[in-house]
C-alpha cells in the first residue's frame, strides 16, 4: 500500500451498494507528519527553581565539592545534597548520579545529582554525557516541570550561549521517542518543560542558546521520523509532501520536479534509477532566503532520498535488508537542516535540493553493463545496480548550477566501504576545497558531530573508467567510499563542492536500531558560522 502525509478524501458513496464498497479508513500511522510529534521543550528560567518545579538537576564534583546551584541545593535540603555525597563516595565521579528525595519545605521537591568529575578538566563531550544520564534519571521520574542547572558549568573555552545550545539539543534528543506505527496511547504522558539555570548576567545568553539548541533538537525530530518510518509510508512523494509542509510552516519557496520535468532536463540517470518502481522519483528544491542581500550566494545542501533501497538487479541479501529504508537519511539530514535554519531564523541564503527514489527490481529495471547519459551530457556504464545513489545525486549535482552557489555540500548513505574505514564514529568527509573540509571538520567538532576527512587524489579516478561510456558507476572494492566520491567530483567542477557520507553514522542498529539525526548537528554548526549566527 502507497501512503502519503495527507490522507485524501474520500468521495461520497452514490448508493448503499457503494457505500458497502467504500475503501476503509487509513489507520492513523498513514497520515503521520513527520517532525509533528512532542517534544522536550527547553527555554531559560532563573536561577533557582520556580514554584511548581518537580525536579531540579544540578552538578557535583569528585570529592564531594558542590556546584554553586548545589550549594544552593544542599541549603534548601538542610544538607541532603552534602550527606548524599558523603554517604557515596563515587558521587562527583563521571557517570555517576543520585536522586535525593528532599524532605525539607524549601526548593525543588526532588534532586537528581549528576558528577561532572573534576571541574577544571570539564569539556563539552563530558558535559553532554553528564546531560543525557540526568534527562536519563529525569525520565524515571515522570515530573512536568524541570529546572536544569548543568549548564551553568561552563567548560573552558566555551560560553553560556553554548553551553545552553548543547544542553537543550541534548535534553531534546534524549526525549525523542518513535511510535508512529505502533498503536497510539491516548494517555501517554507528554515531555516535561525544562527550564535552563541562569542569572541577570547570563539570561540574554542562555535564552539564545536554548533558542538554538531546541531548533536543532527539532531538526534532528524531523530527521529521525523521516528515517525510522517505513519505506511504504515514507515514499518520495512523502518527501515531497513533507518539504510542502516545512514551505508552509517557515515561508519557504518549493518545487517539486516530476518525471516530466526531469526528462525535459535531461536526467536520465536519475530516472533510470526509479524506473522500475511504483513510486515515481521526483527532485525537490527548497529554498529560505535569509540574507539581507535576496541576490547573496547561497549555501546548497544536496541529500540523497533512496527511500528503499533492494539493490535493484544487483540484489541485496535478504538479511538486514529493512535497514534500507535508512537510505534517505541523507534527505532526511538536510530537510531537518533546513528546518533548524528557518526556525533559527539564520541570516543567509539556503536551498535543499532532494533526488529522491525507490530502487526496485523488475522486467524494465536497469541492468548491469546499461549505459545512462546524465544530465550533464557525461555517460555512465552502471556496473552495479545497488551503487545507485551516485546516480541521483550526479543529475542533482548538475542542477544546482543554476544557483551559482557558494558552497555545495551533498549529504549520502552512499558506501559500506565508508563502514569498513571510519566505523560508526565518524562521518566520511570528501572534498578538493581545503577550506570548505575545515570548515566542515571543524563544525563537527564543535558540534560533537564529528567528521574525518578522506582522500581525493587524482588517480583513484582510474578505477572509474569504462571501455563503453565516459565513466564506470564503481571503481572496484579497493577504496569504494573514495571512488564513489570521485565519480560525484566528476559533476562539480563549476563551484566549491565537499560529500558527507554518512553510510555509518545516520543510523543505530541492533537494539538500539533508529535513525540518528547525524548529521543535522554539524551542518547546522556549519550554516550558523556561515550566517554568523
Amino acid at each position: 500500500m502507497t501512503a502519503t502525509p495527507a490522507t485524501p478524501k474520500a468521495k461520497k458513496p452514490s448508493s448503499p451498494r457503494a457505500a458497502k464498497k467504500a475503501a476503509p479508513t487509513p489507520p492513523p500511522m498513514f497520515s503521520f507528519k513527520a517532525g509533528t510529534g512532542a517534544v522536550a521543550k527547553v527555554t531559560a528560567g532563573g536561577p533557582v527553581p520556580a514554584k511548581g518545579c518537580d525536579v531540579a538537576v544540578v552538578a557535583v564534583y569528585k570529592n564531594g565539592e558542590l556546584s554553586a546551584a548545589a550549594k544552593r541545593a544542599d541549603i534548601d535540603t538542610e544538607g541532603l545534597v552534602a550527606n548524599a555525597c558523603k554517604a557515596d563516595k563515587n558521587l562527583g565521579n563521571s557517570g555517576s548520579c543520585r536522586v535525593v528525595f528532599n524532605t525539607a519545605k524549601a526548593g525543588a521537591p526532588v534532586y537528581v545529582l549528576v558528577g561532572l568529575d573534576e571541574a577544571d578538566k570539564l569539556s563539552i563531550k563530558s558535559l553532554r554525557k553528564a546531560t543525557g544520564l540526568a534527562c536519563d534519571a529525569v525520565k524515571g521520574l515522570k515530573p512536568a516541570k524541570v529546572f536544569f542547572a548543568l549548564n551553568q558549568e561552563v567548560p573552558k573555552k566555551s560560553t553560556d550561549k553554548e553551553t545552553a545550545a548543547l544542553c537543550a539539543r541534548t535534553i531534546t534528543e534524549s526525549f525523542y521517542s518513535f511510535s508512529a506505527c505502533k498503536k497510539q496511547d491516548d494517555d501517554a504522558a507528554a515531555p516535561p518543560a525544562f527550564e535552563l539555570a541562569c542569572t541577570k548576567s547570563t539570561l540574554a545568553a542562555v535564552e539564545k542558546g536554548a533558542a538554538i539548541g531546541h531548533a536543532i533538537g527539532n531538526g534532528m525530530q524531523l530527521t529521525k521520523d523521516l528515517g525510522n518510518l517505513p519505506g511504504n509510508i515514507c515514499t518520495p512523494n512523502y518527501l515531497a509532501e513533507t518539504a510542502k509542509a516545512l514551505a508552509k510552516q517557515y515561508k519557504l519557496g518549493v518545487e517539486v520536479l516530476d518525471h516530466k520535468k526531469m526528462e525535459a532536463l535531461g536526467m536520465f540517470s536519475l530516472l533510470s534509477v526509479g524506473k522500475a518502481s511504483s513510486e515515481p522519483p521526483k527532485l525537490i528544491v527548497l529554498k529560505y532566503n535569509g540574507a539581507k542581500d535576496s541576490k547573496e550566494a547561497p549555501v546548497v545542501l544536496v541529500g540523497k532520498g533512496i527511500t528503499f533501497d533492494t539493490g535493484g538487479i544487483s540484489l541485496k541479501p535478504g538479511a538486514g535488508m529493512d535497514e534500507m529504508k535508512y537510505d534517505m537519511c541523507g534527505a532526511a539530514s538536510v530537510l531537518g537542516t533546513m528546518k533548524a535554519a528557518a526556525e533559527m531564523k539564520l541570516a543567509l541564503n539556503l536551498i535543499v535540493v532532494v533526488p529522491t527514489a525507490e530502487n526496485m527490481p523488475a522486467g524494465n529495471a536497469s541492468k548491469p553493463g546499461d549505459v545512462v547519459v546524465s544530465m550533464s551530457g557525461q555517460t555512465i556504464e552502471i556496473l552495479n545496480t545497488d551503487a545507485e545513489g551516485r546516480l541521483i545525486l550526479c543529475d542533482a549535482l548538475t542542477y544546482v548550477e543554476r544557483f551559482n552557489p557558494a558552497a555545495v555540500v551533498d549529504v549520502a548513505t552512499l558506501t559500506g566501504a565508508c563502514i569498513v574505514a571510519l566505523g560508526h564514529v565518524n562521518t566520511g568527509l570528501f572534498s578538493p576545497d581545503d577550506d570548505l573540509a575545515n570548515e566542515l571538520f571543524n563544525a563537527g567538532q564543535n558540534a560533537l558531530d564529528t567528521a574525518w576527512r578522506m582522500p581525493l587524489d587524482e588517480e583513484y579516478h582510474e578505477q572509474l573508467k569504462s571501455n563503453f561510456a565516459d565513466m564506470a558507476n564503481i571503481g572496484g572494492p579497493p577504496a569504494g567510499s573514495v571512488t564513489a566520491a570521485c565519480f560525484l567530483q566528476k559533476y562539480t567542477k563549476a563551484y566549491s563542492w565537499a560529500h558527507l557520507d554518512i553510510a555509518g553514522t545516520a543510523w543505530h542498529s541492533g537494539k538500539a536500531k533508529g535513525a540518528s539525526g547525524r548529521p543535522v548537528p554539524m551542518l547546522a554548526e556549519f550554516v550558523m558560522k556561515r550566517a554568523k549566527a
